[in-house]
C-alpha cells in the first residue's frame, strides 16, 4: 500500500517475506533531491530475553486493521514533522533469532525530523499496533506481555 499523504509518499507493507534494507532506502530516495536525511530502524529477532534463550518468535496480526492502524500513525507522523517519505514494513510468521522483523524508514530534509518520526512510529508499533507475539524459549511457549518500559516511551508522544 503506497499513497501520498500531504505530498509525503508513505509505503506500508505487512508481509511474510524478508526485506532488503538497502533496496527499500533506494526505493524511498530514487530521483529525490529534497531528502537530506534517512533514518532507518530495523527490528531483529533476539536470541534471548531476560537471560532465557529464545528459540523462535511468531508474529500474528489482524489483516486490514493492522494496515489501517499503521496508516493512522504514519499520517500523524507526517502532520507532526516535515517528512519527505515514510516506509513501514512489518513481517508476520515464525522467526528465528537474527531474522528481520520490522523496518521503519523516515526521510526529511533534516535529520531531527527523521529521527523523531522514526522513534514515534517505533514506539507506536511496540505498544499499540495490532500484532501479537508468541515466544518459544527454554521455559516453554507463551504470548508476550506488554512491557511498562515501552508504554512509558510511547507516553512522551501524547499531546496535551
Amino acid at each position: 500500500m503506497t499513497s501520498p499523504v500531504a505530498s509525503c509518499p508513505v509505503t506500508i507493507r505487512i508481509q511474510a517475506d524478508d526485506f532488503d534494507i538497502a533496496r527499500e532506502i533506494a526505493a524511498l530516495t530514487a530521483g529525490r533531491t529534497d531528502i537530506g536525511a534517512v533514518v532507518t530502524f530495523s527490528g531483529i529477532c533476539r536470541g534471548d530475553e531476560d537471560s532465557a534463550k529464545i528459540a523462535a518468535l511468531t508474529l500474528e496480526h489482524y489483516p486490514g486493521m493492522a494496515e489501517e492502524e499503521i496508516r493512522r500513525h504514519t499520517d500523524e507522523a507526517t502532520s507532526r514533522w516535515p517528512l519527505n517519505g515514510v516506509t513501514v514494513i512489518h513481517r508476520v510468521g515464525r522467526f528465528m533469532p537474527g531474522q528481520n522483523i520490522v523496518l521503519v524508514l523516515t526521510a526529511s530534509q533534516h535529520r531531527q525530523a527523521a529521527f523523531h518520526a522514526a522513534e514515534f512510529l517505533m514506539d507506536y508499533l511496540k505498544t499499540s499496533a495490532p500484532f501479537w507475539k508468541k515466544e518459544e524459549s527454554e521455559a516453554g511457549t507463551g504470548w508476550v506481555e506488554a512491557q511498562a518500559r515501552d508504554d512509558e516511551a510511547a507516553a512522551r508522544w501524547t499531546r496535551s
